[in-house]
């Protein structure tokens, strides 16, 4: 059995929670330089050579990449091999963001009723914590700041049967439409279909994570995510929302079995800045 201290924990949650809204992913920065090259609209150019200076900026001087910092989500694959020593995981991690967006002076944004006093924690906690326990001796974390702005445009239905994959590309191409500059766009758009009412907005996201530019290992969900894209791009919203070719970055899929009598589906939305950052204890 392998021991992880309890302050190793804490400490690479800290140091994500940094990284994650200081440094914009590789895949995210390349897709910035290759929209470039295939946006037409001279709005929509100079609004992505803002983002790329945004970025830039963000990554030299540690700042963050936007004064959304976002909703902490935190995925733990957990080896059953492992020992935690010192504290319980979610006090761990929960200790790492509260850190983080203390030291890193970022902007707290989690109000601990939801319903009535909305006051805010002050220190954007707690995060929401989703555990796995896997083969082996590791623990990976992956942090995941998610702004409020493309959280709010996200959409889950429980489909029809009878509209088939037509009225689930409907589904995704309205979700679109409705959120436009509100997302905003150049997007990544996360698709869920399958699981449960209560699952399947967990896969929308974990689809997130995925390098843009890779494709689903099915062939026909690749098919699909390729043809989506294409679709949401002919759409016309484009950077800012402005007008333009380059709406959305890239359309992941993940899918999870499901009930015969069920097609559940959920589209998470993300803007440009795309945060997430990981590493393995």
């Amino acid at each position: 059995m392998r021991r992880i201290e309890a302050a190793q924990i804490s400490t690479v949650v800290k140091e994500l929670c940094l990284k994650a809204n200081y440094y914009l992913r590789d895949d995210l920065l390349q897709a910035l330089d290759d929209a470039m090259s295939v946006e037409v609209s001279e709005t929509g150019k100079e609004i992505l050579r803002q983002l790329i200076e945004n970025a830039k900026v963000a990554r030299e001087e540690a700042i963050p990449i936007c004064q959304d910092t976002g909703f902490v989500t935190v995925f733990v694959e957990a080896g059953q091999e492992v020992s935690i020593v010192g504290g319980s995981l979610i006090d761990l991690i929960e200790q790492g963001v509260r850190a983080g967006y203390k030291d890193g002076y970022l902007r707290p944004s989690v109000v601990a009723d939801p319903s009535f006093s909305r006051k805010n924690t002050r220190d954007n906690t707690p995060p929401l914590v989703y555990t796995s326990i896997v083969h082996g001796d590791g623990l990976r974390v992956i942090v995941m700041p998610k702004g409020g702005g493309s959280e709010n445009v996200s959409q889950l239905k429980m489909l029809s049967l009878a509209g088939g994959l037509t009225g689930l590309k409907e589904f995704v191409l309205k979700v679109v439409k409705e959120a436009g500059a509100n997302a905003c766009p150049p997007m990544v758009v996360g698709l869920g279909i399958g699981g449960t009412f209560d699952s399947v907005g967990l896969i929308a996201k974990k689809a997130l994570l995925r390098d843009i530019n890779t494709r689903n290992t099915n062939p026909e969900l690749a098919q699909l995510e390729e043809e989506l894209l294409a679709e949401i791009n002919r759409l016309g919203i484009g950077p800012g929302g402005l007008g333009g070719k380059v709406t959305a970055f890239s359309v992941c899929i993940e899918t999870f079995p499901t009930h015969m009598a069920c097609l559940p589906a959920a589209v998470n939305l993300s803007c440009h800045a795309l945060r997430s950052a990981e590493a393995i204890l």
